[in-house]
């Protein structure tokens, strides 16, 4: 073999391993910088908004009982429907709907308040009479007037419960506002730091509150209070921007 091309041979190698080496490093480099340039900054802020709200539907919850020892259980059934029986006919003469009315199984359970001292067990025999009804004002007045107590009926009512059946419309149209809300303050912030925002690059819903009105009693996992009919229903809405 001519001394020439041994020459080539033995420095074309290392020529050929560093050929390559500058090629993949400049790929590296390549995308490196495009991987800088190309990142882009962003804000997450989290926007609020509240509206007020109506319950349409009202849940009242009447507890017709009577006390009985042992021997006395059978007749105490038969007292509680009869009870029963005209609680639902004074619901139905003050106006509410027969389809409004619901009971469950009466049923008789051990009165554990009562102290035997090894005595005979008294149990408590009851049954519960509820209004489901969209007549909100009306249960309210049923419910405030005691008028079952007042005739004489063995009864336990319940806190009536009002509910707002809009609310997941009522839900999507403040998460809405919560988001433009997330937006405008997003703007002050990258204001004051000399950018701009841009679009949303993520966005996640809180939880809802509805509470009563000027209340504060917010949770972590959300509140539902039922205990008034006018409500104050809010919501949150974290929102991440990018930056200009």
């Amino acid at each position: 073999m001519p001394p020439t091309q041994s020459v080539l041979d033995r420095s074309f190698g290392p020529m050929l391993v560093l050929g390559i080496f500058i090629l993949i490093s400049g790929i590296i480099f390549s995308w490196s910088f495009y991987s800088a340039r190309s990142g882009q900054q962003t804000i997450s802020v989290t926007g609020s908004a509240k509206t007020t709200a109506k319950a349409d539907l009202a849940k009242w919850t009447v507890e017709v009982y009577r006390l009985a020892f042992q021997e006395q259980v059978q007749g105490a059934y038969g007292s509680v429907a009869s009870d029963v029986a005209s609680v639902k006919a004074y619901f139905k003469a003050q106006g509410i709907a027969d389809d409004a009315i619901t009971t469950n199984t009466a049923v008789a359970d051990q009165d554990w308040s009562y102290q035997s001292n090894g005595g005979p067990t008294r149990y408590r025999v009851h049954q519960e009479v509820t209004i489901t009804s969209k007549e909100v004002e009306k249960v309210q007045g049923l419910a405030q007037s005691g008028a079952l107590v007042a005739k004489g009926y063995s009864v336990n009512p319940h806190q009536p419960e009002y509910y707002v059946t809009d609310l997941p419309n009522i839900r999507v149209e403040l998460l809405g506002k919560a988001v433009a809300d997330a937006k405008a303050r997003a703007t002050e912030i990258a204001k004051s730091g000399g950018s701009s925002v841009g679009k949303i690059s993520s966005a996640s819903s809180g939880v809802v509150q509805v509470l009563a009105p000027n209340s504060t009693g917010v949770e972590d996992y959300g509140q539902y209070d039922t205990s008034t009919i006018e409500k104050e229903v809010s919501v949150t809405a974290r929102t991440t921007f990018f930056v200009k």
